[in-house]
């Protein structure tokens, strides 16, 4: 497969993913779904538009509940809504929760009315990345050679926490005031990125590890000698208050769950490199399942 296919297959995957969007179901996360003994019942998870290792964690997780006996329903949103519904019942859990630093505003403004319930990747960072050969391999090379740049900087979502410790952090610390920081969202950016790639561009974004796009496209990290992106982040899973009351078997699966990177990256590779416009992640799974069926069946033991 060519590396241009590659591209465009992940970009058809992820915007695939993005216009999921579904309103919320009367009965969802309305607390009489579930069986007293916590088995069975029906579970909505909210899941992040554009976030490729909530959308990964968030398929797998409905093929095993569902085969033991739930009723999973995925709904995609932004962050902040997703948040807010969990908070109001309207969703039942998210598995996306990046900690200390990416969504540590929503849970100051709504943790009261959330529960958490495991963190399962401790391996995430933030980043600004560039081109594989691009003139530069550090941020406090980036304010010299910015024109280089096309004194760009291409955001991900304006509310997301990467955006807010970029703004805040990132540019003051390196000297980056003169270059224009672009916010749009996830799809927007890898678009940005795909142009530049086919078009032999410099171009630097904003992302994370684990992410596709270091599979996807020729591009490299900016070292961060000062840590002005901190240290790394932690993924983990918050339901709405109440979940572990309704769902116990469910609420100590999350408690247990752990995925380290590798692992994580091979399912997402699966999902968003190998495969074009897809509808429906359902094969996708069920494949990657046999072929990892000894982790999968840790997920519940």
């Amino acid at each position: 497969m060519t590396k241009k296919s590659t591209i465009w297959k992940s970009i058809a995957a992820l915007s695939v993913a993005g216009l999921t969007l579904t309103a919320c179901g009367d009965d969802a996360g309305n607390g009489d779904n579930g069986e007293a003994s916590g088995e069975g019942g029906e579970i909505t998870i909210a899941v992040f538009n554009g976030w490729e290792e909530g959308i990964a964690a968030s398929e797998l997780w409905k093929y095993v509940l569902e085969e033991n006996g739930y009723t999973v329903n995925l709904e995609y949103a932004d962050p902040a809504p997703v948040f807010s519904g969990l908070s109001t019942g309207d969703y039942d859990a998210t598995l996306d929760v990046w900690l200390p630093t990416t969504h540590a505003d929503y849970v100051d403004e709504f943790g009261a009315d959330l529960e958490e319930l495991g963190t399962w990747n401790e391996e995430a960072t933030l980043h600004l990345a560039v081109n594989e050969d691009a003139p530069i391999d550090s941020l406090d090379e980036l304010a010299d050679h910015a024109d280089e740049f096309g004194n760009q900087i291409v955001g991900i979502d304006p509310g997301a926490g990467l955006v807010q410790i970029t703004e805040s952090e990132v540019i003051p610390t390196y000297g980056l005031e003169g270059m224009d920081f672009t916010t749009s969202s996830t799809p927007a950016m890898l678009q940005e990125l795909s142009t530049a790639t086919e078009n032999g561009e410099n171009i630097v974004v904003t992302l994370w590890r684990p992410h596709w796009a270091y599979e996807g496209f020729p591009i490299k990290d900016l070292e961060d000698p000062e840590g002005a992106f901190g240290d790394g982040e932690t993924i983990s899973t918050y339901g709405r208050e109440g979940f572990t009351e309704e769902f116990p078997e469910v609420a100590e699966w999350f408690q247990n769950f752990e995925m380290d990177a590798d692992t994580l990256h091979t399912l997402e590779n699966v999902m968003f490199n190998e495969n074009q416009d897809v509808s429906d992640y359902s094969p996708i799974i069920e494949e990657w399942v046999a072929e990892n069926q000894e982790f999968v069946d840790g997920m519940t033991s």
